[in-house]
């Protein structure tokens, strides 16, 4: 790595450092003074709530971190022309893409950090965080649990095991039911491909029934469908969707290519969660070019560029936000919702920079 890359790099990190420092400065201390209360009538220690505020700062870090990189970009740069080295560097022979190389090379490592994060450190302080708020401080359990994709749940008599349908609440597919007696001898098992839950009774498709006899041999009955009444009603399969956020990187991967058969939930989600700690790329990548232009045609580095890095970041969170809220509402493409804003502002920051390269100053 030459002399001007490590220096940039530096220049980078300290900023980033800053920015990253500052922000969450602001988001604990707001999130103490909403929170404190809510541990004190629990009756839970301030020492408890510092760990849990210490434990969100990798989430914190997380979500702030495009922003963050867009940030510490523009502010490296605007350092750099107001103290004249970017002019020393083109006088040198330089060309503007290859001082913007630097910073787009440190963008692109600490971005490779975030998913380094978002894979081994993340999971882990959510799951702990989620534990202390949802189940100290508010009291509340989860009666059921997600492996693999599915649901499990102990009900009144037995245990439910199913696929959530991302088109109702009261759909289940793949259901499972199974009960046992006092010797662990399973008693009963009704499987599905289909459920509904109707009329307060299950609607069963596409089934099977077994069930044991006295002489301790299983009858089967095969059904194309039935309504049975069941024990438990679907309101009570409580599977928090924080425990969503617990998830890895890699555990919303396997989901999504297990057993050859894509789930399309995990699918979205796993691409939302990609899509989005990419995001800082591109914006570094328009960032920088609106720095020289506000430079070149208002005379003003920092005092113009941050708010307008700000409102830019702001715009492209926006767009994402959106598109992401209508893959299940209209349709949409999860590829094109989560991509759809890189490319345009990748793309729009690539024709900027080129416009650039060759204007001095």
């Amino acid at each position: 790595m030459s002399l001007l890359y490590r220096y940039i790099f530096s220049q980078f990190s300290r900023n980033l450092a800053l920015v990253i420092s500052g922000l969450i400065t602001i988001y604990l201390l707001v999130d103490f003074f909403e929170k404190i209360d809510n541990f004190a009538e629990a009756g839970k220690s301030t020492g408890l709530a510092i760990r849990y505020l210490f434990l969100k700062i990798p989430l914190i870090i997380d979500q702030l971190l495009p922003v963050c990189l867009l940030l510490a970009g523009v502010i490296t740069l605007g350092v750099m022309n107001q103290n004249r080295e970017i002019m020393a560097l083109e006088s040198a022979g330089m060309s503007i893409r290859e001082i913007y190389a630097p910073i787009l090379l440190a963008a692109c490592f600490f971005t490779l950090l975030g998913l380094f994060s978002g894979e081994w450190i993340v999971p882990d302080t959510i799951r702990e965080t989620n534990r202390i708020w949802y189940e100290e401080v508010r009291k509340t359990q989860a009666q059921g649990i997600v492996r693999h994709g599915r649901v499990f749940y102990k009900g009144k008599d037995g245990i439910y095991s199913f696929k959530r349908s991302p088109k109702s609440k009261e759909l289940f597919i793949d259901f499972h039911y199974l009960t046992w007696d006092a010797d662990f001898t399973m008693t009963s098992q009704i499987t599905a491909k289909r459920a509904v839950w109707q009329d307060n009774l299950w609607q069963l498709d596409n089934g099977r029934i077994k069930t044991i006899s006295e002489n301790g041999r299983y009858a089967i009955i095969d059904f194309k469908s039935r309504k049975i009444s069941l024990p438990d009603q679907p309101g009570e399969f409580f599977v928090p969707e924080y425990k969503g956020e617990e998830k890895s990187i890699s555990d919303h991967l396997k989901e999504a290519l297990r057993n050859g058969d894509p789930d399309l939930a995990a699918w979205q989600e796993l691409q939302r969660r990609l899509s989005y700690l990419f995001l800082g790329i591109p914006l570094v990548l328009l960032g920088l070019p609106v720095l020289l232009i506000a430079n070149r045609r208002w005379r003003q580095d920092l005092s113009l560029a941050v708010p307008m890095s700000c409102v830019m970041a702001f715009l492209a969170w926006g767009w994402w936000s959106t598109a992401q809220s209508m893959v299940n509402a209209y349709g949409f493409s999860p590829a094109g919702a989560s991509w759809s804003i890189h490319l345009l502002t990748g793309g729009l920051g690539l024709l900027m920079i080129n416009r650039q390269s060759n204007k001095p100053i």
